[in-house]
């Protein structure tokens, strides 16, 4: 039987069980410890929040900051020097200046822009699944799950075609950072191969303005001082890096549930209008964003009994959140049929003033990819066992996704 001193050793050094099923986790910890102090692998104290009423509460917190230049020693032992430059956006700061950010970027998510989408990001699933293999098993993720959403904002943010596989593969080097120093390497490497990328596009947008969104905040940076050089290079590479790895994961996760709980995936396929509650409960369900990125108390702050002290880091563990007894029943059932007061109240966009900026599209791309793939070959079946997926193993909690996704779309064909 698992311990309390177990589950908190698992989640700190992000053990390869702990990997495979975190929420058998979450649950002893939101018990025995739901304000867990941890020092994980980066050295740095850090206390984990996995009850659902104060995670919700930590997210819009004030005296919980992102702003990463108060905990500038933290942040470089964990992410290294060259992710300083590009992190100057509003994922990393606290308003007046995350308000001012968000601003210049948010009128390309409004849920009006993103339905405009519709057609185009449809065209790009069935364009998609016209290259897979139909009768013999192939890795779902390389072939659909991670090209449509890097795609989508590619084409959203004004990134040539021939450039969108080098910004998979670094932005793939960048998510999967460890701890050793051929990893940190890489991942150096990969970032400073991202920011030169972005300088020479914004230059380009610059002398040679498209429409797309890159261009537009070019020229809001250069006509009215709304973006500085370096949080404009940021802020592409937050949009690029956000708006595909989490879709991808997700999307993988969600194909991989549905096949796994085949009435749940019946229901969807008799019923599309519940596609759209489906996408919620997936999300609920196994999310790909398993923890909110780091927070750090500029003051002594209390949680479920726990004192935080004053410069501690801060994690709020999104996936236990939305498994939380005491907000969801049976939070561990997948059930797309869930009632959609208790389905929409998960936290897996996160909460507060860094609500997820791209969820309307993340919900529309998850949506199309799920119709477009079980409607074209709903007798899709995995090409392994369930219990046998192999999930991504990450040096802290911070994705959760399957390493790959194996299935064969059209086993009768």
């Amino acid at each position: 039987m698992i311990t309390t001193q177990d589950a908190v050793t698992a989640a700190e050094r992000c053990t390869p069980e702990y990997r495979r099923n975190p929420h058998a986790v979450y649950a002893l910890l939101r018990e025995a410890a739901p304000v867990c102090p941890m020092k994980p692998p980066h050295g740095n104290e850090t206390y984990l929040i996995t009850r659902y009423e104060d995670a919700r509460a930590a997210l819009s917190d004030p005296r919980l900051s992102k702003d990463m230049y108060g905990a500038m020693d933290a942040y470089r032992s964990i992410f290294g020097d060259s992710s300083v430059a590009l992190d100057d956006n509003m994922l990393n700061s606290d308003p007046p200046k995350h308000t001012r950010l968000r601003k210049l970027v948010n009128s390309a998510f409004t849920p009006r822009r993103v339905e405009a989408l519709r057609p185009q990001i449809q065209d790009i699933v069935e364009s998609l699944l016209d290259e897979c293999p139909t009768r013999e098993p192939f890795d779902l993720l390389p072939a659909f799950a991670f090209p449509l959403p890097i795609i989508v904002i590619c084409e959203l943010l004004g990134v040539p075609a021939q450039e969108r596989s080098l910004m998979q593969h670094l932005s793939t080097t960048v998510a999967q950072t460890g701890f050793s120093e051929e990893s940190k390497q890489a991942q150096q490497k990969a970032e400073e191969d991202l920011h030169a990328y972005f300088t020479d596009l914004i230059a380009a947008k610059r002398s040679h303005p498209g429409d797309d969104l890159l261009s537009a905040l070019t020229a809001v940076q250069d006509n009215d001082g709304g973006l500085t050089e370096n949080e404009l290079v940021s802020t592409a590479f937050l949009l690029m890096f956000a708006g595909h790895k989490t879709t991808a994961y997700l999307i993988g996760n969600a194909v991989h549930h549905l096949l796994s709980h085949p009435a749940q995936l019946r229901a969807v396929q008799e019923n599309p209008e519940l596609v759209g509650p489906a996408v919620e409960e997936l999300v609920r369900y196994d999310g790909s964003v398993e923890t909110s990125t780091f927070r750090y108390a500029t003051e002594d702050v209390e949680y479920g009994g726990t004192r935080i002290p004053k410069g501690a880091l801060v994690q709020v563990a999104l996936s236990s959140a939305n498994r939380d007894p005491q907000k969801f029943d049976a939070p561990d059932e997948l059930d797309v049929l869930r009632p959609g007061n208790a389905q929409n109240a998960h936290l897996g966009f996160g909460h507060g003033s860094h609500y997820c900026l791209g969820a309307p599209l993340a919900r529309l791309e998850m949506q199309l990819a799920l119709t477009g793939l079980f409607g074209r070959f709903p007798r899709m079946t995995p090409a392994g066992p369930a219990d046998e997926a192999k999930w991504m193993e990450v040096p802290f909690p911070a994705f959760r996704g399957l390493a790959e996704l194996p299935v064969v779309l059209d086993p009768a064909g």
